[in-house]
């Protein structure tokens, strides 16, 4: 993962086969294969990538050819690692803003706050 990506917001695919050292097709195989990963599309119906869509397509490529993972193994390892580093509730992990609103990590049971939490940690709950 040490190739360089420019400084952008949005890619072609065209772009990405060249920064990724892919071919399209191939992009649009893991794109069936890999549901967590699905970049947006344009009104016309063209894939726009962005940053973290090349990291992700760095890494399915690290998986699948340098660690020697299959589709379903590297689809297995990417899923753990989005939610463990987006903080997903699939990563079993309860949230640790919950112990600052005296809430035990036994009684997380669902992935976003009550109301009234909710309003009073808007920001951390955010993205749960």
């Amino acid at each position: 993962m040490d190739r360089k990506i420019p400084n952008k917001l949005f890619f072609k695919i065209g772009e990405v086969c060249e920064i990724t050292d892919t071919q399209p097709y191939v992009l649009r195989y893991w794109e069936s294969e890999f549901p967590r990963w699905r970049p947006p599309r344009t009104a016309p119906g063209q894939r726009i990538y962005r940053r973290r869509d090349i990291e992700t397509v760095l890494r399915i490529k690290q998986l699948l050819y340098e660690e020697g993972f299959t589709i379903a193994g590297a689809k297995k390892r990417l899923e753990v690692e989005m939610a463990a580093t987006r903080g997903h509730p699939a990563s079993r992990t309860p949230p640790a803003h919950l112990a600052a609103h005296g809430r035990s990590q036994r009684a997380w049971r669902r992935p976003r706050c009550d109301a009234t939490l909710r309003k009073r940690c808007a920001s951390s709950c955010a993205k749960y």
